[in-house]
């Protein structure tokens, strides 16, 4: 026989999946399993720190860009003084401590403002090198950290200088909620700053803990961190877990800095900045074990399994090996005895056939068996079977241990959600600044007298450098485009420059527009327009771990989300009264049997979108938790869908084997048995089947020799 082919491999494999389904089942829920902090908890902090990552890196390759940038643009123009430039550079950005021009081959200090540069930071005979411009962290003697970022100013017949400009390392931006601390942590570990909850020395223990961890971690290669495939942040992130104290424990997450996506360059790479946080949170016990549900669970599936294997051996297995063995016996030519007819489905239409033929090879006269009542076939048998063990894993997959809307949501999971959409929320208010902040350093290099071939130059170095731009362009007063960059503006002819800093236009349109404006300083009346890339948008609200993310106008309309949407449409009918509030808030909806958590944070806090009344919601399903209850629902449907394999595979396999060669052998064993001796019985499987129809060939050339075999008798009886 076969060693893959045959009815006895099939049900023995199911025979051992279900017995071993039977002894995991009882192991996976029978163990004693406590979960003091949800894990959901803690992915939310990990969460939390890559935010205040991508917060710390955009904020410091924003503020690399813009000096950068700033020097370039005066590069461009004709020589200014050093005084000119910081004054212009003091003007439109405010986020410099000190600032300062110098000779790059004297070193001769030309201008300077707001607080003394560490100029001996850098190296001026280095300048010409792969990182001669790259920022680098400074620490004063007060011990205050300062970012140092240098910028060359070139011009002809003139000396090259440098414009070096000076920051304080803050902690991120992003929003902390109650008894949260946040720190950023150099590659050795020491916390260069920090904020938040750190008032008690166990906070404060525990934060600096934390930042050894981190440092430590960041050193990993990123792609050693994570599975192959996950995703997620590209730098090296990860949770925490500390000590415990009258029934709390401090949790945290880590996030080394990193660049938005793979192949892209961020200049603080090479600082080894990491974020840390940690917060407190209450410990609640909760039990992953049901001794007594796993017990019932593993004994009804060896009860069930034990009746469907039985019902197979009993009305499948025996009765085909008896056909097997009947058949042997027929074309040894021992025909004595009658062939036990058996009681079900195909196997007693062929023993009918067998003792139809054993008569036919012993000269008796053929009696066909009398119709009798249609019994089940072996396809119903094995139906049966399936039916049989889907009444043991239909329930565990749709009804056992289900997650029911009263489950509890851990409330630091409600708390972060609101935090990180408020942190969006942040994240879009000072893009929009920023980006009225770049168009009025623009605008600032525009007078009169520039060229349109000028302005043109200087807005696409602008769209170069800042990727928010979809298109910047030059409108005067009475709405005439002087010049553009970019793509295609969506602006008509004669159409007046906005009037507002930030305006969102595009209605009835595919994509909303978003345009900021700042005014040309030196052409009157004139102003500079940039219209945002909405993926950059888009982008700006995508987080993971946040669910749905939407960003709508006063009137609940969409204008940004992190997965599919129509331009303007309508917030769902149960989340728009999320909207209608003013101030930032979360909390669990339960409806139906089911909870989500959601969150609204309105951009109300300054800046030039605020008379805009825009809104960040968030939600998302609380059944996509990793809480102790979510998890036991996930280990009860996995239960029952390996059930369902196990019954599906091995039955699905007796089927092609057996079943289904079975059926054609009955059809063509009663049509041999009727009287066709010509077609030949040839066998297509190596097993007990295939045995049967050989034994009916050799029983066909029996039957076919005997007509030949009484001439020659007859013949030789009248020669004698």
């Amino acid at each position: 026989m076969s060693l893959l082919g045959g009815i006895r491999p099939p049900i023995a494999v199911l025979s051992a999946l279900l017995f071993s389904l039977a002894g995991v089942t009882a192991l996976t829920f029978g163990k004693a399993e406590v979960v003091l902090v949800p894990k959901a908890v803690l992915i939310s902090q990990q969460h939390i720190a890559e935010d205040g990552a991508v917060a710390l890196r955009v904020s410091l390759d924003e503020s690399v860009t813009d000096l950068t940038r700033t020097a370039a643009l005066f590069s461009q123009g004709r020589p200014v003084s050093a005084d000119a430039v910081l004054d212009k550079v003091g003007s439109v950005y405010q986020k410099w401590n000190g600032t300062a021009v110098i000779e790059v081959t004297s070193g001769k200090l030309l201008a300077a403002r707001g607080e003394s540069v560490p100029l001996t930071a850098i190296d001026r005979a280095k300048i010409s090198g792969e990182d001669g411009l790259a920022p680098r962290l400074v620490r004063l003697r007060s011990g205050q950290i300062r970012l140092v970022t240098p910028a060359l100013l070139s011009w002809n017949d003139r000396p090259q200088q440098l414009l070096i400009a000076s920051s304080s390392l803050n902690v991120p931006g992003i929003r902390l909620s109650e008894g949260r601390a946040i720190g950023v942590v150099d590659a050795s570990g020491a916390i260069l700053r920090s904020d938040g909850a750190l008032d008690s020395g166990q906070a404060r223990r525990g934060l600096q803990d934390f930042a050894a961890v981190a440092a430590k971690k960041a050193r990993l290669n990123p792609l050693s961190t994570k599975a192959p495939g996950s995703g997620g942040y590209e730098g090296v992130s990860g949770s925490l877990s500390g000590e415990a104290a009258s029934g709390r424990r401090t949790v945290g997450g880590y996030a080394s800095l990193a660049a938005a996506e793979p192949g892209e360059f961020t200049a603080v790479g090479d600082l080894g900045l990491s974020v840390v946080t940690e917060v407190a949170v209450t410990e609640h016990a909760a039990q992953l074990a049901r001794p007594v549900f796993a017990l019932a669970a593993a004994g009804a599936l060896l009860v069930v399994g034990g009746i469907a294997v039985a019902l197979l051996l009993g009305t499948v297995q025996r009765p085909l090996i008896r056909l097997f063995l009947e058949s042997r016996r027929l074309t040894r030519g021992d025909l004595a005895r009658p062939v036990p007819l058996s009681r079900f489905g195909e196997a007693a239409r062929i023993s009918g056939v067998l003792e139809r033929l054993r008569r036919q090879l012993r000269g008796e006269p053929d009696h066909p068996a009398a119709p009798r009542r249609r019994r089940p076939g072996t396809r119903a048998l094995v139906a049966v079977c399936a039916v049989l063990l889907l009444t043991w894993s239909v329930p565990l997959m749709l009804i056992l241990n289900r997650v029911g809307s009263g489950t509890g949501v851990p409330n630091q999971v409600v708390q972060d959600q609101r935090s990180r959409t408020e942190t969006i929320s942040d994240r879009l208010r000072r893009a929009f600044n920023e980006g009225v902040a770049d168009l009025s350093a623009t605008g600032g290099l525009i007078g009169d007298r520039t060229s349109a071939q000028a302005m043109t130059a200087v807005l696409e170095r602008t769209v170069e450098e800042h990727p928010r731009y979809e298109s910047v362009y030059v409108l005067s007063g009475d709405g005439e485009m002087l010049a553009r960059a970019g793509h295609p503006p969506h602006h008509s002819d004669g159409e007046r420059p906005p009037e507002q800093p930030v305006e969102l236009t595009g209605e009835g349109g595919k994509k909303p527009i978003v345009r900021v404006m700042a005014p040309a300083q030196g052409r009157p009346g004139s102003v500079v327009v940039g219209e945002f890339d909405i993926d950059f948008v888009n982008a700006l609200v995508h987080r993971d771990g946040l669910g749905q993310v939407r960003l709508v106008d006063g009137q609940g309309r969409v204008i940004a989300a992190n997965s599919g949407y129509r331009a303007f449409e309508k917030m769902p009918a149960d989340l728009a009264p999320l909207v209608e509030g003013k101030r930032a808030h979360a909390e669990v909806q339960r409806d139906g049997g089911k909870a989500r958590i959601t969150a609204v944070a309105p951009m109300s806090n300054g800046g030039t979108a605020k008379p805009l009344n825009w809104s960040v919601v968030s939600w998302q399903p609380a059944a996509g938790l990793d809480i102790p209850a979510n998890t036991l629902q996930s280990r009860t449907v996995l239960a029952g869908l390996l059930g369902l394999a196990a019954a599906t595979a091995c039955l699905g396999w007796l089927h092609i084997v057996i079943v289904r060669p079975l059926r054609a052998l009955a059809d063509e064993a009663e049509r041999f048995a009727d009287g066709d001796r010509r077609t030949v019985l040839f066998p297509r499987h190596h097993d007990e089947v295939g045995a049967v129809v050989r034994s009916l060939e050799l029983i066909r050339q029996q039957l076919q020799g005997q007509p030949q075999a009484r001439d020659a008798v007859r013949l030789l009886e009248r020669r004698n």
